[in-house]
């Protein structure tokens, strides 16, 4: 039997919650963990056409990129429009989970499938998330007192690497001191030269663990000083963040990027539109799922020939093309982020076989006309 907390585990390890953004909310909405599950449908938006779907398809998780409850609520009350379409998937027995900002800086993650939809190589997020920083504790310790404070060091949090625990490094090493007046130590004499043989342990962890980590060393060493060193490694960029900097098979001119762009998203109202000179030479691209316009410094910085987002407004367009920034491709929000499902849905896939899973046929695009005087 495959439950929701089977599922919640793929898209968490998909799409891990601590890359989200502290103003995001990611994760369940509704359901119940050990509920089971065997349909799962995915969409962009919670609408009431998308629930009407999960629902007629009698599916018990509906899985999105945008949160229903993204802002505080003090009700979910059935005669209010989102707390009716918790009430409905309640009812019905349908899980709700959403995965935001953390599918975005993910990798792969949403700007990944937007790219992989207009046939870009990837190279590289727009805007990076630094790894977290970790420190390096170096403790010396007699070779007969190592694993006790091994123990205490990893009690305290020190020794976790990713999905592994209790690690560190020993090196044997002979260590020398020689107590002085006023010194009391456990090993040794005042005024004579010690040799003892140690242990040169080094183990890792997170720098808010510093302050436990000192208190539990000091209570398990033997030493009345014990020796120790910690370094803090700088942070390094890594392959999650928001955004993704590609290429394209061979350089195209402005005018077929955006007839590239338009082929591969699905149609919507707005359509897509370009900003720009059309006979632009394009080659490196950047693109960003959703509402991009707050990376059009970066975009400008590495150097692309085009930006491919969303909900582009005019006056940050304008003059952005006066500072000769790369050209702009401006497409719904919506349809941005649409090819993100399929990804989720392939990552569930593949890890749960045995689920029935599709992709929401609902259009949930909010604009229904286009007039052209």
């Amino acid at each position: 039997m495959t439950t929701l907390a089977d599922l919640i585990e793929v898209l968490d390890a998909a799409y891990p919650p601590k890359l989200a953004e502290s103003w995001d909310s990611v994760g369940l909405v509704a359901g119940d963990p050990g509920d089971e599950v065997t349909r799962v449908l995915f969409a962009v938006d919670v609408t009431a056409g998308v629930v009407d779907e999960a629902i007629d398809w009698r599916a018990q998780a509906l899985v999105v990129h945008h949160p229903l409850l993204l802002r505080g609520v003090d009700t979910v009350a059935a005669d209010t429009p989102k707390g009716a379409l918790l009430h409905r998937l309640i009812r019905s027995g349908c899980a709700l989970f959403s995965a935001h900002t953390n599918a975005d800086s993910a990798d792969p993650g949403v700007s990944d499938a937007l790219a992989a939809a207009i046939g870009l190589t990837v190279i590289g997020p727009i805007d990076a998330k630094p790894e977290a920083s970790v420190d390096n504790w170096i403790v010396q310790v007699p070779r007969s007192h190592t694993e006790e404070v091994l123990a205490a060091l990893f009690a305290a949090g020190a020794g976790g690497n990713g999905d592994y625990r209790d690690c560190a490094l020993r090196v044997p090493a002979v260590g020398q001191f020689r107590p002085v007046a006023q010194a009391n130590p456990s090993i040794g004499t005042i005024g004579e030269l010690q040799h003892i043989d140690e242990d040169r342990l080094e183990v890792i962890a997170p720098p808010a663990a510093r302050s436990a980590i000192l208190a539990a060393l000091r209570a398990a060493h033997p030493y009345e000083d014990p020796a120790y060193h910690i370094t803090e490694r700088a942070p390094l960029p890594s392959p999650v963040g928001i955004g993704r900097i590609g290429t394209l098979p061979a350089p195209e001119s402005l005018r077929a990027f955006t007839d590239r762009v338009a082929a591969a998203l699905p149609p919507t109202v707005w359509g897509v539109r370009a900003a720009g000179d059309p006979d632009r030479s394009i080659y490196k691209v950047a693109v960003c799922g959703g509402a991009g316009d707050s990376y059009l410094n970066a975009v400008t910085r590495h150097g692309v020939d085009a930006y491919v987002t969303s909900d582009l407004r005019h006056h940050p367009v304008d003059e952005h093309l006066r500072k000769g920034g790369p050209a702009l491709i401006d497409a719904a929000h919506w349809a941005t982020e649409f090819p993100w499902c399929a990804q989720a849905e392939g990552v569930v896939k593949a890890a749960l076989p045995t689920l029935e899973t599709r992709v929401s046929t609902q259009r949930t695009d909010p604009w229904t006309i286009s007039a052209r005087g």
